[in-house]
């Protein structure tokens, strides 16, 4: 499973990249704070598929709290529906708020 982080995404979204990036948490952690993308909790992927599906081959950049449950929906996303063009943000949205504080 491929890794992207905070540092590197950061790079990317400054350079003004279409990145598609979708938020697996629970949207409640969502409006509390995110870096952007839509939000779809990880238990709500497989009923929510053609949403990411209409991305077609571009990139998805995943992310949640941690990085721990982005990796369960890149796992999900791969195994189960095929999608395998996926990044997983390596510590989620706590290593970007170290990273990048308000």
């Amino acid at each position: 499973m491929k890794e992207i982080t905070s540092k590197e995404l950061h790079g990317r979204l400054a350079a003004g990249e279409d990145i598609i990036l979708i938020d697996v948490r629970e949207p409640y952690e969502h409006e509390e704070f995110n870096i952007g993308g839509i939000n779809i909790p990880v238990t709500e992927l497989p009923f929510r598929i053609e949403e990411v599906r209409q991305h077609g081959d571009q990139e998805i950049i995943l992310y949640c709290q941690s990085g721990n449950r982005s990796m369960l929906a890149q796992k999900l996303l791969a195994t189960q529906f095929n999608i395998v063009n996926t990044l997983n943000l390596v510590g989620g949205a706590r290593a970007w708020r170290e990273a990048f504080p308000v």
